[in-house]
């Protein structure tokens, strides 16, 4: 599955997914559902390294509007770590709660929606000061179990684990973690749980080549990234560039079915 992205923000990190007016945010999330994606994830408040805060009162102004305009056109999921915002999100037609806390199972539960648990160390203004692990991969697979745990005892029915890729983590944690997808795959199974994963564009595809790669030139990176999730049992990929993850998808559907045939 592809979810794309759809931020209703003056600040996410990568610029051709920002849409502060209500219109150009309905009209990208239109445009992505036409490309096939599965699911269009609404946000209102950025959570990229650095980020600030954003009120409660403005992230639901941002984002109730938009996903009230794209009820019934396909999946949502409310991009948020707030209780309010999120229960706002599903009144509004999110079917999903992607929360980038892990604070919002309770939530989830109550509501009977679909939950996205993501591990992230520190908070967005925080995270990337000097993450330190001594085991990123143990870690990270210790803290998911956990809110996997919490999330079906929250009555959670839908469930999905997000390693967190770039939420606290330096790019040697990074590639650590996607190395070991296979690896959060067999614990999500644990719980009949789903593995989405989130690399698009981020900082630590720019770092793995000889010169930085600034966030526009990383559309390879992401796409060989999606692929490896993919490939080794990732559920579900969030994307900024939808028809080039789609095609992906089919390409990889076609494959598998040519050699199971």
């Amino acid at each position: 599955m592809v979810m794309g992205i759809v931020n209703v923000t003056p600040d996410s990190f990568f610029e051709a997914a920002r849409t502060q007016v209500t219109a150009d945010a309905i009209a990208r999330a239109r445009a992505l559902f036409a490309a096939g994606v599965d699911v269009v994830d609404v946000g209102g408040e950025s959570t990229r390294p650095g980020a600030v805060e954003v009120d409660e009162e403005e992230e639901l102004r941002r984002v109730v509007p938009v996903l009230e305009a794209l009820r019934g056109v396909g999946t949502l999921s409310i991009d948020t770590q707030k209780a309010r915002v999120a229960k706002a999100g599903v009144e509004a037609g999110a079917a999903i709660i992607n929360d980038v806390s892990s604070t919002l199972m309770e939530v989830a539960g109550r509501l009977n929606v679909g939950y996205v648990a993501m591990h992230r160390k520190g908070s967005p203004a925080t995270m990337q000061n000097n993450p330190t692990y001594d085991n990123v991969v143990g870690e990270v697979l210790a803290f998911l179990r956990d809110a996997a745990q919490r999330s079906r005892d929250a009555g959670v029915g839908e469930l999905w684990l997000d390693p967190g890729i770039g939420f606290g983590k330096t790019s040697e944690h990074n590639v650590a973690l996607l190395a070991a997808t296979d690896h959060v795959v067999a614990l999500a199974k644990e719980f009949d749980a789903g593995v989405l994963l989130g690399t698009s564009r981020k900082r630590f595809l720019g770092d793995l080549g000889e010169s930085f790669l600034d966030v526009d030139e990383r559309l390879e990176g992401s796409i060989a990234s999606e692929a490896w999730a993919f490939l080794y049992g990732a559920n579900m990929v969030r994307v900024h560039d939808a028809q080039a993850a789609v095609q992906l998808r089919e390409l990889l559907t076609r494959d598998v079915e040519m050699v199971t045939s």
